[in-house]
C-alpha cells in the first residue's frame, strides 16, 4: 500500500547508559531558534496573511470567522482595556468559558502585554455544587478581572466565591446581581502607546498562563506556563513534523483549560499561520453529532482526538462515503492521546484512509503533561504499532531511571515548567537533583537494542502497588486491558488490591447499562473468568468485582477536571465497597470468579 507523502524530520537518537542503570536519551539534532512570544506569531501572520481566516466558530448553520488582521487589531484593543482596568503581571485574568473566539482574543490580549491568565475548568463553575475548586483556583491566582462567556456561569458568582469588587466581563447575557461589562465594550477601546510599551517588555520568561491540574490527590495546583515553554515546544514539533509549516487546517474540541487543547492545538494553528475551526461537539453520545456536522464542512490537515472519539468516528466513516472523502481529503496526520488506542481501532482508521483514497494516513501519538507544554515525545514516522509514543523531541533531554521493574521518564529542556504557582514545596519535589522534571510515567522501549524505534507507555509509577504476596501490579497496562475486555458493559474501573491477596475491581457502568441485570452480571463474570484463564498470574487478572451504586463525583474529588478517574480518592471514599470485595462473607453485590 502507498503512504500519503508528508515531510517528516529525523528520529535518530543519542543514547548513553547511566552509572547504576538507566539511560540518557536525546535527539542529536539541535533545537532551532524560536520566537520571543506566541503573539509575535500573530503579528507575523497578520502582516503576511492579513485576510486568511485564523479562527472560526459555529454560528447557526454557518461559521463566525476571524482573520489574522482582525485578530491582531482586537488583541491590541483588548490589551488596552486590560491595562485600563488595572491588570498587571501579578493581577491577571480569570476566564470562565468553554472554547470560543472571545475566549481566544482575551487570552491573546493578556499574553500580548505580559499579563498572566488562567482558563478555569468549566465544570468547576457549571457542574460543581460547592465550588471548592473554583474558590481555590481564584484564591491562589488572585485575578484582577473575571470573564464569563454567558449567563450559564452566573451561579459561580453567588456567595463569596468571586470577590465582589472584581470587574466582570460577559459576552452574552448578564450576571444576576452583579455589575458587568459587555465583551464588545473591550473591542471599542482606543489603543494607546502603553500597549506597545508593555509588549516590548515581554520576554521568553514572562508567564503566559497558569494551568491548574488536579493530579491524583488534593486541590488543583497551578502549573506556570512561560512564553519560552510555549514557543520552544512548537519549534520542537515542527522539527519533528516539517509539514506543519505547510497548510494547517484543524477542527478541534479539546478544552483550552487543558494543555493539549490550549498549548498544543491552539498554539499549533497560531505558530504555523493555520486555521482553527472550534468544534462545539465532543466524543460523547450527547455531543458527537455536532462534531460530525462540523467535519462535513471542514477537511483538516491534522486531526486530534481521544481513543473514544476515533472509535465513534470509525463507525460512521465505514458507512458514510461522502464524509469519509471529506475527512481524508487533505489529511496528513491523525494524532491520538489521553489514553491507549486499541489495536483494532488503530487498524480500522488506517484502513479507512486507504478505502477513501488508496493511501495510508499517518496515525501517531506521543506523551507529555501540563508541565511539559505539552509535547515531550512523538512518533514522527509511519509506525505500525498502536501505542508507540515515539522518541524525545529536539531540545529535550530524557533520563530513564530504574524504578522497580520499570524505567521512569524524566525530562529537562526549555519547554519544561519552572514550577507551581506559590508552591515551592511542590516544585522542589517535582524535580530531581539534576534539574529533570519527574514525569512519574514508566516507559518501555519497543526494541531494547534500538531506542529510535520508539517507546511504549508502561503505566504510572505511583499507581503501581504490591499484593500481599509481594507481586508487583502494573496498574496502567492492566487497566487498559481489562477495560477492553469488559466493554461495553463497563465504562471505567478502579483496580484495588494493595497488600491484599488478589486483585478486585470497582466498576462504573456504561450509559444505559443496569448493573443489577442478571445478563450484565453474567457478562462480567464470563469476561473475568476468560481473563483469568488466559492470564492466571495474580497480578494479571481480577478475582472479584462490584459495580458502584452512584457515578463518581467531581465535588468529592473522584473525577479530575480532565474527566478522568481519581482512583485513590474513589478507593478512599468508597471504602465500604472495597471492604465488600475483600470480605469473607458472601455478598450478592460482588461478582466473583471460582
Amino acid at each position: 500500500m502507498s503512504q500519503r507523502k508528508v515531510n517528516l524530520g529525523p528520529h535518530d537518537l543519542a543514547v548513553t547508559p547511566l552509572p547504576g542503570g538507566g539511560f540518557h536519551v536525546r535527539s542529536p539534532h539541535a533545537l532551532q531558534a524560536y520566537p520571543r512570544t506566541m503573539t509575535d506569531r500573530l503579528e507575523h501572520w497578520a502582516a503576511e496573511r492579513p485576510q486568511q481566516v485564523y479562527l472560526a466558530e459555529r454560528d447557526g448553520e454557518g461559521w463566525r470567522t476571524l482573520t489574522y488582521a482582525a485578530a491582531l487589531d482586537a488583541t491590541r484593543r483588548i490589551a488596552q482595556a486590560l491595562l485600563d482596568r488595572g491588570c498587571t503581571a501579578s493581577a491577571g485574568v480569570a476566564i470562565l468559558s468553554e472554547n470560543g473566539i472571545d475566549h481566544a482574543l482575551l487570552a491573546l490580549a493578556a499574553q500580548y502585554i505580559g499579563i498572566p491568565y488562567v482558563p478555569v475548568s468549566p465544570p468547576y463553575s457549571l457542574l460543581s455544587t460547592d465550588f471548592a475548586k473554583l474558590r481555590h483556583v481564584l484564591s491562589v491566582f488572585n485575578p484582577r478581572l473575571v470573564y464569563a462567556c454567558d449567563e450559564r456561569y452566573a451561579r459561580a458568582f453567588a456567595g463569596d466565591v468571586i470577590a465582589a469588587g472584581l470587574p466582570v466581563v460577559v459576552s452574552d447575557g448578564a450576571i444576576a446581581g452583579r455589575a458587568s461589562e459587555r465583551f464588545s465594550q473591550l473591542l471599542e477601546t482606543a489603543v494607546t502607546p502603553a500597549v506597545a510599551a508593555a509588549n516590548a517588555l515581554v520576554t521568553n520568561d514572562t508567564v503566559a498562563k497558569v494551568l491548574f491540574t488536579s493530579g491524583s490527590t488534593g486541590l488543583p495546583k497551578g502549573v506556570i506556563n512561560t512564553q519560552r515553554m510555549l514557543c520552544s515546544n512548537q519549534q520542537m514539533n515542527v522539527q519533528a513534523f516539517p509539514f506543519f509549516a505547510e497548510e494547517m487546517v484543524m477542527l478541534d474540541w479539546s478544552p483550552w483549560n487543558h494543555t493539549a487543547g490550549s498549548n498544543q492545538v491552539f498554539n499549533m494553528a497560531l505558530f504555523h499561520g493555520g486555521t482553527l475551526y472550534i468544534d462545539d461537539g465532543k466524543p460523547t453520545p450527547a455531543e458527537f453529532a455536532k462534531s460530525l456536522r462540523n467535519l462535513r464542512d471542514v477537511s483538516p490537515t491534522v486531526y486530534f482526538n481521544v481513543p473514544r472519539g476515533y472509535e465513534e468516528l470509525a463507525k460512521v466513516l465505514d458507512d458514510d462515503a461522502e464524509l469519509r472523502a471529506t475527512f481524508f481529503r487533505k489529511l496528513k496526520m491523525m494524532w491520538y492521546a489521553g489514553a491507549a488506542l486499541s489495536g483494532p481501532v488503530f487498524e480500522h482508521m488506517r484502513h479507512l484512509g486507504i478505502k477513501a483514497y488508496g493511501e495510508e494516513i499517518m496515525m501517531t501519538s506521543g506523551i507529555g503533561s501540563t508541565e511539559t507544554a505539552p509535547s515531550a515525545t512523538f512518533a514522527n514516522w509511519y509506525s505500525q504499532v498502536s501505542g508507540n509514543i515515539g522518541v524525545p523531541l529536539p531540545g529535550l533531554e530524557m533520563k530513564l531511571v530504574p524504578a522497580g521493574s520499570k524505567l521512569e521518564m524524566r525530562l529537562r529542556g526549555p519547554s519544561i515548567t519552572p514550577g507551581y504557582l506559590y508552591r515551592d514545596d511542590l516544585t522542589r519535589a517535582a524535580f530531581d537533583e539534576d534539574g529533570y522534571y519527574k514525569m512519574g510515567d514508566g516507559l518501555k522501549p519497543l526494541d531494547p537494542n534500538d531506542f529510535s524505534a520508539g517507546f511504549l507507555f508502561d503505566g504510572r509509577i505511583g499507581e503501581d502497588f504490591k499484593l500481599s504476596t509481594g507481586t508487583w501490579v502494573s496498574v496502567g497496562p492492566l487497566r487498559t486491558a481489562l477495560l477492553a475486555q469488559l466493554a461495553p458493559a463497563v465504562k471505567d474501573l478502579v483496580i484495588c488490591g494493595q497488600d491484599q491477596p488478589y486483585l478486585a475491581l470497582l466498576l462504573i457502568a456504561d450509559a444505559g447499562v443496569h448493573p443489577a441485570d442478571p445478563a450484565v452480571r453474567a457478562f462480567v463474570l464470563e469476561r473475568l473468568e476468560a481473563i483469568a484463564d488466559a492470564n492466571p498470574g495474580s497480578s494479571t487478572h481480577a478475582a472479584r468485582a462490584i459495580f458502584l451504586d452512584r457515578p463518581p463525583s467531581i465535588d468529592d474529588g473522584e473525577i479530575t477536571d480532565k474527566g478522568s478517574l481519581n482512583s485513590a480518592m474513589i478507593r478512599e471514599r468508597r471504602r465500604d465497597f472495597v471492604e465488600h470485595l475483600y470480605s469473607s462473607l458472601e455478598n450478592p453485590l460482588v461478582i466473583a470468579i471460582a
